[in-house]
């Protein structure tokens, strides 16, 4: 997989990692929302036994085995320039426009 990023969207990533080592995880969130899911990126220490990695200069970005069928080939994570969300679209699908970034490392769970 590939993710495409603009530059606003790589400075407000590079923000939200803060200065500490991170990846970005393309997630869909199942718990308690009582649907198929909805698309989070969270930022964590590193991959579970269960991901992938791909590597897209200058961030890392994983997905989990079971939920790669859910995404595209070419993905792209665009910031919204007015608010803190971003937008998450391949050449078919919206996958969200209101994608908000969960920070789940552990140095920011302390």
């Amino acid at each position: 997989m590939q993710v495409q990023l603009d530059a606003l969207t790589t400075e407000r990533l590079q923000a939200s990692l803060a200065g500490q080592p991170g990846a970005f995880k393309l997630f869909y969130d199942t718990e308690d929302c009582g649907c198929n899911g909805v698309l989070v990126v969270q930022i964590v220490d590193g991959p579970n036994a269960t991901d992938i990695v791909y590597k897209q200069a200058p961030f890392s970005f994983i997905v989990d085995r079971q939920q790669e069928s859910l995404f595209d080939q070419v993905m792209r994570i665009q910031a919204e320039e007015n608010y803190p969300s971003y937008k998450v679209t391949s050449d078919s699908t919206l996958y969200g426009s209101n994608v908000r970034i969960r920070d789940k490392r552990q140095q920011a769970v302390q």
